[in-house]
């Protein structure tokens, strides 16, 4: 997919709604130097063309109970395309997986997981993510400390 062309205004637009995504349009509109109106239609245009994802609130884990984050190096028996895309779906539907990344190297792919507790985890791993058939070898790594997670974008390169 080619990457679309943003001009000065886009670009300022999504980087104040990564910023905070709560802001009214006439506050954005504000930011950006423009009227109400053409900021709306820039923000509809940039989320109809799929640069604008979605919206969401982010939450600190562990003030909602999930202070146990994994980092899964994930090793599958063959490539063949169909079984991995089932893995795919299979694990991209698991809640606890907040992302999942085929990659090269050492792993096939990579899981970012969170849990409560290791317990959890281990409920995790035995009873749901080792059952799956096509799951050779599964390495875990253990997040003691989160310094920096779900930042922005860096976007200065489209200028």
């Amino acid at each position: 997919m080619p990457k679309l062309q943003l001009d000065a205004i886009d670009r300022r637009i999504i980087a104040e709604l990564q910023a905070d995504a709560r802001l009214s349009n006439v506050e954005l509109a504000g930011r950006v130097g423009l009227s109400a109106s053409p900021c709306l239609r820039r923000v509809k245009r940039l989320e109809r063309e799929g640069v604008i994802e979605g919206y969401r609130a982010v939450l600190r884990r562990d003030r909602v109970g999930l202070g146990f984050s994994v980092f899964l190096a994930v090793k599958i028996d063959g490539h063949a395309n169909e079984r991995a895309m089932t893995f795919e779906d299979t694990v991209c539907a698991m809640p606890e997986v907040l992302a999942c990344h085929l990659v090269s190297g050492d792993a096939d792919y990579l899981l970012e997981v969170v849990v409560a507790d290791l317990a959890h985890y281990q409920q995790f791993l035995v009873g749901r993510l080792l059952n799956l058939p096509i799951v050779r070898e599964v390495r875990s790594n253990i997040a003691i400390q989160t310094c920096k997670a779900g930042a922005p974008l860096p976007l200065d390169f489209l200028e």
